[in-house]
């Protein structure tokens, strides 16, 4: 049990900070409707759990890894980023005469593009390696290391899709409520803040 409440600190602790990530949630669930943006918040929950279960498995190694790549790691996530940023940007302003419209795309490409952009942010890694060594190490209490490990993999997974659920949800109830000429603001705001937020990571 302690292991699963140190999973869901975890876990939360990564994903309620709003960065980059958090921003392109709320952009998708103003702009493409509930269903794409619940994708995407699973999206983002799949790989925080994979993360999870590779800090479970391999956590010292990992932790060893991203730490001595975290120079290369941060500009290449930041550069990313940045390019995710502008190609919104530029995209708003090839556009920005054509009222926007509900993106109907199937759910399954933006759960893909935001597993991509989750993927990109390796820091999240180091965070959940550092603190499941220490779970399967102390927590044990005399049970099998998996059945720890597995405890704080829930942990993860349950707060992270919670609060990215909550997050996309909370934005499509906003995103229903705002006109045709609020709305074609939030791409290019969503974009400029992603832009902001990616210089933040490179600046370091």
């Amino acid at each position: 049990m302690h292991a699963f409440a140190l999973g869901l600190v975890a876990g939360l602790a990564v994903a309620m900070p709003l960065g980059p990530i958090g921003v392109l949630l709320l952009r998708e669930s103003l702009l493409s409707g509930r269903r794409r943006a619940v994708a995407a918040a699973l999206g983002v929950a799949t790989v925080d759990t994979v993360y999870a279960i590779a800090a479970v498995l391999v956590g010292s190694q990992v932790a060893l890894l991203v730490s001595s790549a975290a120079t290369v790691i941060r500009i290449v996530s930041g550069a990313a980023l940045l390019a995710v940023g502008v190609v919104g940007l530029v995209g708003w302003w090839r556009t920005r005469d054509v009222e926007p419209v509900l993106d109907e795309r199937p759910a399954g490409s933006a759960y893909l593009r935001f597993v991509a952009y989750t993927a990109l942010n390796p820091a999240t890694l180091l965070i959940f390696a550092t603190v499941a060594t220490g779970a399967v190490a102390e927590l044990g209490d005399g049970r099998p290391a998996f059945a720890v490990g597995a405890a704080f993999v829930g942990g993860v997974t349950v707060a992270s899709a919670g609060w990215q659920v909550v997050l996309v949800v909370i934005g499509g109830l906003a995103g229903a409520r705002l006109g045709p000429r609020l709305r074609a603001w939030v791409s290019p705001i969503g974009s400029a803040l992603v832009v902001g937020l990616a210089a933040w990571v490179l600046v370091g």
